[in-house]
């Protein structure tokens, strides 16, 4: 499966962005999903995942009640409010092709399938 991520741009710190996962070559609803994000000379960290049931979407305790995760037959979204300049990253959905239905999963280990980036930016 091929993934694109889309949304991303650069806002001013509080206001709202919806990132978009779409996948192609495969039945999305087959894949666990999870957003990642890599700041500038940091490591790639968890932001928030989503199982194949979308029963069970998970976020990070730093962006809990500010970002939330949601997915529907073609996409999975990540719903961005209140955004912080160290919001800014570059954010990277993946896609666990062996997934149970109602697990998430929050290692990058777990994901076989990566897109691209799509950049976040916001400014003080």
């Amino acid at each position: 499966v091929q993934l694109q991520a889309s949304g991303g741009g650069l806002v001013q710190t509080g206001a709202s962005l919806r990132l978009s996962c779409a996948a192609s070559g495969g039945i999305f609803n087959d894949y666990a999903v999870g957003w990642f994000r890599q700041a500038p000379g940091r490591e790639r960290e968890f932001v928030a995942a989503i199982s194949r049931s979308g029963r069970r979407p998970y976020s990070t305790d730093s962006v809990k009640g500010r970002f939330t995760i949601s997915r529907d037959r073609n996409k999975v979204y990540l719903q961005m409010t209140g955004l912080k300049p160290e919001d800014t990253a570059a954010y990277y959905c993946a896609a666990d092709g062996g997934a149970r239905w109602d697990e998430v999963y929050i290692k990058e280990s777990s994901y076989n399938y990566w897109g691209q980036g799509t950049l976040v930016t916001v400014s003080s």
